[in-house]
């Protein structure tokens, strides 16, 4: 199909169009698509170009306006990890649903690496990038990090699961406070007051919330709160969780209850506890937090928090196709924990 003519015999083409009417090019083709995120006023002067030249595009010039790559970054921090793993499938699963594809990139936990794929993603052209983790769980927000995200979010929209203080990044982020509020709860229901804390770092956002309200749930039920208790800075693997709860109770430490920041370290937990000829739940409780995979493989299976990622990765993606379309939506959206109870917690015991 040949574009039309104006009354001089000019073809007219969709730039043409878009210049008379006083918009961009990629809005007379959400027009010509009859797409929903076009202002009512546009629209109308548009539609009324579109009749008065009789304009009926080819797919070609519908292509050349559309810039859109119906692609979304996802940046995890270590896919390795069944919580990033579980999040990832979700948003592949809510992208698929909306017409859209996710790209992953892992950084592995390493900032240059962070900073570089960043960049890939933008050559890539990505529509928006949602990060997991990484520098975006920063619980102070590293100012050269801030300016390259806030550089970025010029062109391309933004989407964390921490913060980002100095951004205007979208967030979509779990309540940490209420993860820990409900594993307190079923603790001190079933009598455990000597509760440890093992793994995570408190330079991490969610770690230190989850810290702070550890804390606050001691105070408001009247128990002491025992540095003892609360491992040091470590990780969210396995060693951690195996070396600080070995050093816990190699110092004589013992605790009723454990809580792990994730199952990873729940698992080096477990196993510390059964070397030291100890049985979970009669002697030691564990808990912890992602409720991945591995809770169900745990002897016995692992109380955890569970944070619905079918819901969690369907917000991500629509946070960050309503950015990209125009939509709007809430600049933070909570993800609500629930607790799964399986046979690693019991009743405290009555004498340590």
């Amino acid at each position: 199909m040949q574009p039309q003519k104006n009354g001089e015999n000019k073809s007219i083409t969709i730039y043409d169009i878009a210049k008379e009417a006083g918009v961009s090019a990629s809005t007379v083709s959400r027009v010509l698509t009859n797409s929903a995120n076009v202002r009512s006023e546009k629209k109308k002067k548009v539609l009324a170009l579109i009749e008065k030249y009789n304009f009926k595009p080819n797919a070609l010039a519908k292509g050349l306006a559309d810039t859109k790559t119906r692609t979304i970054g996802v940046l995890a921090a270590d896919i390795r990890n069944p919580f990033y793993a579980s999040l990832f499938v979700e948003c592949e699963n809510a992208a698929r649903a909306v017409d859209y594809t996710v790209v992953l990139c892992n950084s592995l936990g390493e900032t240059d690496k962070e900073v570089e794929l960043l960049g890939k993603l933008q050559e890539q052209r990505v529509d928006a990038i949602i990060q997991i983790g990484g520098r975006g769980d920063d619980l102070a927000s590293n100012v050269e990090y801030v300016e390259l995200i806030n550089q970025i979010m010029a062109k391309t929209p933004v989407v964390v699961t921490g913060k980002l203080d100095g951004t205007r990044c979208h967030v979509v982020r779990i309540d940490a406070m209420k993860a820990m509020e409900i594993l307190m709860d079923h603790l001190l229901e079933l009598g455990h007051k000597r509760i440890a804390l093992i793994g995570g770092r408190k330079d991490v956002l969610s770690t230190f919330e989850k810290h702070q309200r550890y804390k606050q749930i001691l105070k408001e039920n009247m128990i002491e709160f025992d540095p003892a208790l609360v491992a040091e800075d470590g990780g969210y693997n396995f060693e951690t969780g195996y070396r600080q709860m070995n050093e816990m109770l190699d110092k004589g430490v013992r605790p009723t209850a454990v809580v792990a920041i994730n199952d990873f370290s729940a698992m080096g937990v477990m196993r510390s506890i059964n070397e030291h000829g100890l049985q979970i739940p009669q002697d030691i409780s564990v808990v912890s937090y992602d409720n991945t995979y591995m809770a169900e493989m745990a002897i016995p299976k692992l109380t955890s928090v569970d944070y619905n990622y079918e819901e969690y990765g369907r917000k991500l993606i629509d946070t960050a196709t309503a950015m990209i379309e125009g939509r709007k939506t809430g600049q933070l959206r909570m993800v609500m924990p629930t607790l799964v109870v399986r046979g690693s917690s019991g009743p405290a015991p009555l004498e340590l």
